[in-house]
């Protein structure tokens, strides 16, 4: 009698799954290059800056920056572009021209506060190219269209106010804006000069709620009619 001898049957090979394709996402790409950029330009200084480091940061090469942006210079302006369209941009979702005259410019007041406490970078950013005597901001038309947006509203603001009789008539809306933040401004990039020879930290809340107070109050009574 002849047995049959059963051998084990040969292991399958595991199915592979599909491969995932590789997606460039050329706006993610711009806007990591664009953070880390931020970081670098704040911490260096545009002088010191280097693109090197800002490659490192994002595990990708001098070239692939290049190819974005050209240079570091023009890295830099793109930097200042994004930081000021922010602002701007964030400034527009405040809805102030269905506020009352006195309620919109408090919401703005209280908004350039917060946005300047909150982003130190932008403070920094703004100081290093104050140094520069804004030679990067004259290149960006960009920035100049930007920054017209608030002038515009705070215009229409000021413009009701004095139709209601709440304001004053004749009032300019560059000079308003500046009061508004000069002192949101420095509170910001003067704190650790004016916290050392005063004695006072300026991140504290119950200061900060007492400057958020005090600019509003300013700022309306500099306004009444």
């Amino acid at each position: 009698m002849t047995m049959t001898v059963e051998l084990p049957a040969a292991p399958q090979a595991p199915v592979a799954e599909p491969r995932k394709s590789r997606k460039n996402n050329p706006e993610k790409t711009r806007e990591n290059i664009l953070q880390e950029a931020i970081v670098e330009f704040v911490q260096q200084g545009l002088a010191g800056a280097r693109v090197d480091a800002i490659a490192e940061r994002i595990h990708t090469s001098k070239r692939m920056i290049y190819y974005y942006f050209g240079s570091k210079e023009q890295l830099y302006v793109e930097v200042l572009e994004k930081l000021y369209g922010d602002i701007r941009h964030t400034e527009s979702r405040l809805n102030l021209a269905e506020l009352a005259p006195q309620e919109a410019i408090r919401r703005l007041v209280e908004f350039t506060l917060d946005h300047h406490d909150r982003n130190v970078d932008f403070v920094r950013i703004v100081s290093i190219e104050n140094i520069h005597n804004a030679e990067y901001v004259k290149q960006s038309g960009a920035i100049k269209a930007l920054n017209n947006s608030i002038l515009d509203s705070l215009g229409e603001i000021l413009r009701r106010g004095a139709e209601q009789g709440l304001f004053r008539s004749g009032l300019e809306p560059l000079d308003v804006h500046l009061l508004i933040n000069s002192f949101c401004f420095y509170r910001v990039s003067n704190r650790h000069t004016f916290g050392e020879i005063f004695q006072v930290d300026l991140s504290d809340e119950v200061i900060k709620q007492r400057h958020r107070q005090m600019i509003c109050t300013s700022v309306l009574g500099y306004l009444q009619a």
